[in-house]
């Protein structure tokens, strides 16, 4: 009985701590009172309200980003300083896709300092928005930090000079930058850059990325900022993403020094309406602030960073202290683990036989995979009972039934596993876990951080053990305890990054970090039968589920995604409603606007609801109208002219298998790579799209073009619709528009 009470004790510690681990890496608490030259996140927070104005969406070359501009230059001016303002049309080829983004953007500029011939540092965010939300975070958190700082800043007697950069175009293809890169001579001389950016409200301000090779990044960031949140893991992952910065677009042709920071707490209200001013956390401002203002300053200040070449591998404990390891150093440390592990199987032949440590790595590898099974099934079944992102506004409790499925598993695997004594147990895991990090190192190479550290602590532990066997056992707990504080801490932000799905990947990480506690309380469940343990085990991780089952799946902080559209020309019927929301049935009221099926658009992918619709008069399509074309290397270069007809943005979309070898207006021709793959695009956003002429590369069959024009409102028919979207729910990535289909051959 007494093992039993505590083996639940454990339980419950090992849960209340995953349940923790997001408080690993929190930001430092808001500061009451700032010292002179200290960053002030409530000021810093008035001066993006002001900007903001009535925090409209302003995506760019709109009246509304017009608005925010003027704003933004009379807070700069209020300083005593000038802005400068450009003006240009580019194109952006579009990172980690197929397509290319063009638009008027107008970049507003700001430097400081007074050595033009010195090596220029670049601090950049954009001001504009996407047009379904007033971006008070992504980016007016980079905004409102970027004035702070630049108050703060400009008065330093500094050895070289900072150049802001508001830009404009950032959420439509990263286009400002384009424009900053092509035509601004400031551009020549900037050798480092600090880029902010968001994909959420609250939480720590992660620096996600750097330059590569990244040696004198880290070591600035490490020098820099008291309170790192950061690790390599998260860096190499970000490369494996299709999400794309700024950041990217200059790293593409310069060879600067660069770091990139962003909050990604609560991306429930990212790119929607809940990006609103009275979301923005003002600690997460101060943190951007503060390690803005640490590392710009530094920088300004004369700072020479290392030499460029090599890699760091690093991490961030508590967001109090930056640990970084040379590249090589985890295979050098694996050597010793290799040559430890040798020398302990020698020391301990009798004790620890090395066969039994090799065979007991299966039932621990079962332990970490029937978990991902548990919260595959789990998260399945409620799926189909509840439809939708049910965890969406209490992900905590879906969270928690995971990491009960991983308990459950791994006692009822180590009940069964009494051919291996706990001596056996630990070097097996410690060992698996080893192989596991070399496995992950492959895809993501920052990773190997994290699993080197304590297998060395556990194997000093073992090899003193050989006299004194108590002290493997503290060695194994100070292992875990490690683990926890390090890989912990990086599951944390982890449930942040993947709240949309997928979660079970979650029961593998989490796996990582309770199995050696399992382990530790495996004399626990010694003496009980596996029959009787595995029912219990199994309780515990259906239980776990029904807080997940009964919560609700959506608050007003945490809304349901639900974008409505009015489709005209998607195919030969009549106009559709489209709705894009988490795939969760629609509900009663919205039966009588259907029938509803589920399908997809044919300039999409992405499932939605589709619904037939009445024909609304005054709906003109936007058009791609031929003007010129010409012989061109491998094919044709076809030149058209837009006409927008209301539209605010179109999209010209090619099929797959076309041949696109370029995509531009004239004079910004972007070469696309891979030119039998697609379907590529070529998209114009704002007021001066209309009359614009574009420029296609093709090859030398005929191509049919879809011209895809985009309105940001609904015609009024759609009001009943609007009326009846359920309280919770809200657009989020895609913005409520009338969407309009025609076809052009070429």
């Amino acid at each position: 009985m007494r093992k039993t009470l505590l083996l639940a004790l454990i339980v419950a510690g090992l849960l209340a701590s995953m349940a923790a681990t997001r408080w690993l890496s929190l930001p430092p608490p808001l500061r009451t009172n700032n010292a002179p030259g200290e960053f002030d996140a409530v000021r810093a927070k008035a001066r993006l309200a002001r900007v903001l104005g009535d925090e409209a969406p302003h995506p760019a070359d709109s009246t509304a980003s017009d608005g925010v501009r003027s704003r933004l230059v009379g807070e700069i001016r209020a300083m005593g300083l000038e802005p400068r303002i450009t003006d240009r049309f580019a194109c952006n080829k579009l990172q980690k896709s197929s397509g290319v983004s063009c638009a008027r953007v107008r970049n507003v500029l700001v430097t400081i300092g007074t050595p033009a011939s010195a090596p220029n540092l670049l601090i950049n965010s954009h001001y504009d928005s996407v047009p379904v939300g007033p971006g008070a975070s992504d980016a007016g958190l980079g905004v409102a930090a970027m004035l702070e700082t630049l108050a703060l800043l400009k008065d330093r007697q500094m050895p070289r000079q900072v150049t802001f950069l508001f830009n404009e175009g950032e959420e439509i293809g990263l286009i400002g930058a384009r424009a900053f890169l092509d035509a601004d001579p400031v551009s020549r001389r900037v050798d480092a850059l600090i880029n902010l950016e968001a994909r959420g409200t609250t939480g720590p301000v992660n620096m996600f990325e750097t330059s590569v090779p990244n040696r004198a990044a880290v070591a600035l960031f490490r020098d820099q900022v008291r309170n790192p949140v950061a690790n390599s893991m998260a860096v190499s992952a970000y490369r494996l993403l299709p999400n794309s910065t700024d950041a990217n677009t200059f790293a593409e042709e310069r060879d600067w020094l660069f770091l990139n920071f962003a909050p990604i707490g609560n991306e429930t209200r990212y790119h929607s309406p809940g990006d609103d001013l009275a979301a923005v956390d003002l600690a997460t401002l101060q943190h951007m602030g503060d390690q803005l203002l640490q590392v710009g300053g530094a920088l300004a200040s004369g700072a020479t960073p290392e030499r460029r070449d090599g890699d760091r591998l690093f991490m961030s404990i508590g967001s109090r202290w930056l640990f970084t390891m040379g590249a090589l150093s985890p295979w050098l440390i694996a050597l010793a683990l290799a040559a430890s592990l040798i020398g302990d199987a020698v020391r301990a032949r009798r004790r620890v036989p090395v066969v039994p440590v090799a065979t007991a790595m299966l039932p621990l590898l079962a332990a970490l995979l029937v978990p991902v099974a548990l919260a595959w099934a789990g998260l399945g079944l409620l799926g189909a009972l509840r439809e939708g992102q049910f965890w969406r506004a209490h992900q905590t409790g879906t969270e928690l039934a995971i990491y009960a499925g991983v308990i459950a598993a791994g006692l009822a695997v180590l009940a069964a596993a009494r051919r291996w004594s706990l001596p056996v147990l630990r070097r097996a895991w410690w060992l698996l876990f080893f192989l596991i990090g070399t496995l992950f190192s492959f895809f993501a190479p920052g990773a190997m951080i994290y699993f080197v550290l304590p297998p060395l602590i556990f194997w000093v532990g073992a090899a003193l053990g050989t006299r004194w066997p108590p002290v493997e056992t503290l060695g194994a707990l100070l292992a875990a305890a490690v683990l926890f504080v390090t890989l912990g801490a990086a599951v944390g932000l982890v449930q942040d990054l993947i709240n949309s799905g997928p979660l079970w990947l979650l029961a593998l990480l989490g796996g990582l970090v309770l199995m050696p506690w399992l382990i530790e309380a495996r004399p626990l469940v010694e003496g009980h039968r596996w029959s009787r343990v595995t029912p219990l085990a199994l309780g515990l991780a259906v239980l776990a589920w029904v807080p997940a089952a009964l919560a609700p799946a959506y608050s007003a902080d945490r809304q349901q995604q639900w974008t409505l559209q009015y489709v005209v020309g998607a195919g030969p019927d009549q106009p559709l409603w489209s709705v894009v929301n988490d795939r969760k049935p629609l509900p009663g009221e919205w039966a009588g606007f259907g029938p509803w099926r589920q399908s997809v658009l044919p300039f999409s992918s992405r499932p939605r609801w589709l619904a037939p619709a009445r024909p609304v008069a005054g709906i003109v399509p936007a058009r791609a109208l031929p003007v010129e074309a010409s012989g061109a290397p491998g094919g044709r270069r076809v030149r058209l002219r837009l006409q927008a007809n209301g539209a605010d943005s179109i999209a010209l979309i090619a099929p797959p298998g076309a041949i696109v070898a370029g995509l531009g207006i004239p004079g910004q021709l972007r070469a696309i790579e891979g030119r039998a793959k697609g379907p590529y695009s070529l998209t114009c956003t704002g007021r001066s799209c209309d009359g614009q002429v574009v420029e296609l590369q093709i090859g030398p069959r005929p191509v049919v073009l879809q011209v895809v024009g985009t309105r940001w409102a609904l015609p009024p028919v759609a009001a009943p619709l609007v009326a009846a979207r359920p309280a919770n729910a809200r657009p989020q990535y895609l913005p409520d528009a009338s969407i309009t289909v025609e076809r052009v051959r070429i």
